[in-house]
């Protein structure tokens, strides 16, 4: 036995919700090989006292775009148009694989701090963010976004579907699975048919899922039904997007019918709450979604957008949201909220038989926090502190597959102060350069 976790409570996150107090924890090779209210025989290599702590699954965030750190607090208190096309769109211009790096590393370390174990991350420059998450060690399900603006489409030569067929070929399946590869759609406005169908077509031959933005704002659910007469749902279902495995952001604006047909299609809608509360998009009902069969996560979105990486802030801002949406305080329990942040998010990757639990032979992607902190005493009920009353700050440690990523401030595969220097010689400047003549 590797690791041994002692004298901790540990969140099992299993069918039973199980909440062990005083239990131990061993970790062999990466596995969690022993779960028990007793001490092992064995004797551990390393044991971690976990008076005072608890210990769960690691959180997945099923929704983000890491190299957007750098825009962080840019453009805050706009709508979603104002925010992407005046201010967003326009820095991302000026953009180079040096600065994404950096910049995605640099989320890559305030995930870890916050205690998420496996991202799933859609943006440009995708080879230099699989780079970052290959040094770092954390998880990603990663998809290069796609667009495509014109009628004028040869996917031998069109850029978006090239990198992600580079992407593919080069990353997925790195480390065993640790990286996989997915296809990306950026939304149902910003491409149209051909691209869908080419990337659907991609991904199912090659086993790959598929990552996009759908019904995140009013204006662009509508619109779509004013264009085509179906919903951004109905349509690209048409055209093959929910035949495989996908993570569909947002869904803000989904109507009853789009519901029951992803269900049916067994896609993921990703709950991004903050964000979404932050551009005024709406509040997403995600009751309705669970009972209409669908697997619900959660995700943070950008750093531009949100201003953080802390799923815990997600989970408060989830339970808090379906309360003032429904008009019902019991909404969405603790319980629920803590299934979207861990098991659901790993069936949404597709890593449902690695991770989401504290179970044996599953990987050891483990988050302890301590709860010894005064905003987290006295406590009566463990799941509830875990999603009302702590916050990513309370997390001590962060494991994947075995392996300490973040500890007590700090990161064994990350040189931040490195990254920080890097972000400020070369990636502030290059991204906020003036416009030249």
């Amino acid at each position: 036995m590797d690791t041994l976790f002692s004298n901790i409570t540990v969140v099992t996150m299993d069918a039973a919700m199980h909440v062990y107090p005083s239990a131990f924890v061993g970790v062999t090779d990466g596995k969690i090989s022993y779960l028990s209210k007793a001490a092992p025989q064995e004797k551990p290599t390393q044991i971690i006292n976990g008076e005072g702590m608890v210990l769960m699954p690691g959180l997945i965030n099923c929704h983000t775009h890491l190299p957007m750190s750098i825009l962080r607090g840019y453009a805050d208190d706009c709508d979603l148009a104002t925010w992407l096309n005046d201010y967003i769109l326009p820095r991302e211009d000026h953009l180079d694989g040096r600065s994404v790096k950096a910049a995605a590393l640099l989320s890559i370390a305030e995930c870890l701090r916050f205690g998420v174990t496996s991202v799933s991350d859609m943006y440009m420059f995708s080879d230099e963010i699989a780079q970052a998450v290959a040094e770092s060690g954390i998880k990603a399900n990663l998809g290069h976004s796609c667009t495509l603006l014109t009628e004028d489409f040869d996917w031998l030569h069109d850029p978006g579907f090239a990198q992600t067929v580079a992407l593919q070929e080069k990353w997925n399946g790195f480390d065993d699975g640790r990286i996989r590869v997915d296809a990306c759609i950026h939304a149902e406005y910003t491409s149209n048919y051909q691209l869908w169908e080419a990337l659907s077509e991609y991904a199912a031959s090659n086993g790959l899922g598929m990552q996009l933005h759908l019904s995140e704002t009013a204006s662009e659910h509508e619109g779509c039904k004013d264009k085509y007469g179906l919903t951004p749902a109905q349509l690209l279902d048409c055209h093959h997007v929910f035949d495989v495995r996908a993570t569909a952001a947002h869904c803000v604006h989904l109507e009853p019918e789009d519901m029951s047909l992803l269900a049916h299609r067994k896609a993921s809608a990703v709950h991004c709450p903050v964000s979404n509360l932050k551009l005024a998009d709406g509040c997403a009902d995600v009751v309705a979604m669970i009972k209409a069969g669908m697997n619900v996560c959660l995700g943070t979105d950008s750093s531009a957008s949100n201003n953080n990486l802390d799923l815990f802030e997600e989970m408060k801002a989830a339970a808090l949201m379906a309360k003032a949406k429904s008009g019902n305080a019991a909404a969405l329990p603790v319980e629920a909220v803590l299934m979207m942040a861990t098991v659901c998010g790993a069936r949404a990757q597709g890593r449902q038989a690695q991770c989401g639990q504290i179970k044996l032979g599953m990987d050891a992607d483990l988050i302890m926090l301590n709860f010894t902190a005064p905003h987290l005493i006295p406590c009566h009920n463990v799941l509830s502190h875990l999603v009302y009353a702590a916050s990513g700050h309370d997390v001590v440690m962060t494991m994947v597959r075995g392996k300490i990523l973040y500890a007590d401030g700090q990161y064994p595969t990350i040189d931040l102060g490195s990254v920080v220097h890097e972000l400020s010689l070369h990636a502030i400047g290059q991204v906020f350069r003036e416009e030249k003549d």
